[in-house]
């Protein structure tokens, strides 16, 4: 009972923000949950507006949108939801509370593998998964693919976050996707061999690992190391960038191409600005924001017209996974049982 009724406090303290924000004689307007930074967010949200003249009220979230969303029921204030993963984006899904869109400009704008084939979410930025190798201790051509994370010649040279973090639960699954579950859970089992350590921190904090020589080979996403190039606050982790090389992985001319996943935005159901709504993930499927995106959080856009920038492409071209984020997130739940089954979190056996 008391979780319900936090999560009826949420969604009420969130109506409040939705209305609070927004006069009363403004009819030109959508209303807006967020799992994605403010400092990203709101340039994009003002460009919209001048774009459009369409006021965006916004509520940012770290956790419990869903929860939001269903306590409020035909209440809801929110009119779309902008989060990362397709985990979260399934996951909304799943629980019924998208609308379906039609749109031909985000047909136009995104790929069918970027998108729900239902029209119920649509991805707008993509990250890759990929691995940072130091450039003292690995040789470039050492390791090529995923599937080398596994070999023994890589024993106690791993280091990367929880497994049941979502970035490597989509990894996992997408390794489920293209090899099935038994041999996903063999290699899952000779990733964890091979770990340096219990698996900890964040994405930077295995870039920081391989700097002072915990690991030689690490397991992120390619944004956090525009992150770490770029950080004037912290110079230190212009260091661990300096250290380690970016490696995507399984480019062979035959090969499925580096492990992909993506930001996106969904349409409520019931939403009360549906237009201005769906007009807002047209725009930010569109050129301005999808530059906006590139430039400010070291994204791959969604939208293939749109070209990376400068320090994106200094990392390389490479060619990307094509495989639907459907298929990845169909099989999350596969992926997080394979983490518990193998004890990944327990870190390497002595």
């Amino acid at each position: 009972m008391s979780r319900i009724l936090n999560s009826m406090g949420i969604a009420a303290v969130a109506v409040s923000a939705l209305i609070s924000t927004s006069p009363a004689s403004a009819s030109e307007k959508v209303n807006l949950y967020s799992y994605r930074q403010p400092f990203l967010i709101e340039p994009l949200l003002k460009s919209f507006t001048e774009d459009t003249g369409i006021k965006v009220n916004v509520v940012f979230a770290k956790k419990g949108m869903l929860e939001k969303i269903q306590a409020a029921g035909s209440n809801n204030p929110a009119d779309a939801v902008l989060t990362v993963d397709i985990g979260r984006l399934y996951g909304l899904k799943q629980a019924g509370v998208f609308e379906p869109v039609k749109s031909d400009v985000l047909e136009a704008n995104i790929p069918a593998h970027l998108r729900d084939p239902e029209g119920l979410w649509f991805g707008l930025t993509q990250r890759s998964r990929i691995v940072l190798a130091s450039k003292d201790r690995v040789k470039p051509g050492e390791l090529t693919s995923y599937e080398d994370l596994a070999d023994p010649k890589f024993r106690g040279r791993i280091c990367v976050r929880s497994g049941k973090h979502f970035y490597n639960i989509a990894l996992i699954a997408s390794m489920i996707a293209h090899h099935g579950e038994g041999e996903a859970k063999v290699w899952l089992e000779g990733v964890k061999a091979n770990l340096a350590r219990k698996p900890q921190g964040n994405d930077r904090a295995q870039a920081k690992a391989i700097y002072e020589g915990v690991c030689d080979v690490a397991i992120a996403n390619t944004y956090y190391m525009g992150k770490m190039q770029t950080n004037e606050k912290k110079p230190e982790q212009k260091q661990w960038a300096e250290s380690v090389r970016v490696t995507f992985l399984n480019q062979g001319a035959s090969d499925r191409g580096a492990h992909m996943n993506v930001s996106g935005a969904g349409v409520l159901k019931g939403a009360k600005h549906k237009a201005y709504a769906i007009k807002l993930v047209e725009w930010l499927s569109g050129d301005k924001a999808q530059k906006i995106y590139a430039e400010d959080n070291f994204e791959y856009p969604a939208n293939p017209k749109i070209a990376v920038s400068d320090i994106v492409k200094s990392w390389g071209d490479f060619k990307a996974d094509t495989l639907s984020m459907e298929a990845i997130a169909t099989r999350r739940e596969a992926a997080t049982k394979l983490v518990d089954e193998v004890n990944f979190n327990e870190g390497p056996t002595s």
